[in-house]
């Protein structure tokens, strides 16, 4: 039996005889099939050909992300806390050598994903690191993997730590989420994902239903996503790709976003 990765979004799909017909995280419009049809590779073809690169972010925050570039090209975030390391978002994958540096760092205490575009390989992460995988219930039905690690929560935050807290963020997914780490000067960061999507000037956000068939949300659906965050202070931003950083005023700038967007949509004058 064959562990089969989606080579559009890196979905894995075990225990199986032979590839999928399709998959469903890439037939839903959120996400796309190739013009060439749906590919796939397993987790072992994927080492021969590929590598993680790490990137120091700040004290106790590290990108790790595949080169050459396979499927999405979503950066993971490794974060170190006293209360045990969360890895932000999942990537397809977890060769020996990743493996070894993240238990030199203390292995992982939880595994944290923001939407299904980004389930990957989670259920091999959380078997290599025996840690729990935390998703929002309102997206059970893209888990294309079983795995006894998996742990669905229900309500608009989780406290993973003093200092980590997990928010229901919604808009691009139902159960769309965003990590708050209090940081290391207790200013505050989001871990946003693809839930408020840096844009390249880093000075704004965008939030969409279909980023790759750009299908925008309704601007109720924005004004509900900045009022779910209204609440947690942050002054960074880190998005799910290597060039989505914001160095400062980062809740100011995604309730002002989120204004502009909403005006926008509403036809009002800026």
């Amino acid at each position: 039996m064959t562990t089969f990765l989606c080579c559009a979004c890196g979905t894995s799909f075990g225990d199986m005889d032979m590839a999928p017909a399709s998959c469903p995280i890439c037939t839903d419009e959120r996400q796309y099939v190739p013009p060439a049809g749906q590919a796939w590779t397993t987790p072992e073809n994927l080492a021969r050909t590929h590598r993680n690169a790490w990137l120091r972010l700040e004290p106790h925050l590290t990108a790790i992300q595949t080169v050459p570039a396979f499927a999405i090209n979503q950066r993971a975030l490794l974060l170190r806390t006293p209360a045990g390391n969360v890895l932000w978002d999942c990537i397809a994958l977890l060769d020996d050598a990743t493996e070894e540096i993240v238990r030199a760092l203390g292995g992982l205490s939880a595994i944290a994903i923001s939407h299904p575009h980004y389930y990957t390989t989670m259920q091999d992460w959380a078997a290599a690191f025996d840690a729990p995988i935390y998703l929002h219930a309102a997206d059970r039905e893209w888990i294309c993997r079983l795995s006894d690690h998996i742990r669905l929560w229900e309500d608009d935050a989780l406290v993973l730590s003093s200092t980590v807290t997990l928010i229901r963020g919604g808009g691009h997914f139902a159960g769309g989420t965003v990590l708050h780490w209090a940081g290391d000067d207790g200013k505050g960061v989001l871990l946003a994902g693809d839930i408020v999507q840096v844009t390249p000037g880093a000075d704004h956000v965008s939030f969409m239903w279909s980023y790759p068939n750009m299908i925008p949300l309704s601007a109720a659906e924005v004004a509900d996503v900045a009022e779910r965050l209204a609440p947690w202070p942050f002054e960074r931003i880190y998005g799910a790709f290597s060039h989505q950083n914001v160095g400062q005023d980062g809740q100011a700038i995604v309730a002002r976003s989120a204004q502009r967007y909403i005006d926008r949509l509403s036809g009002r004058p800026r």
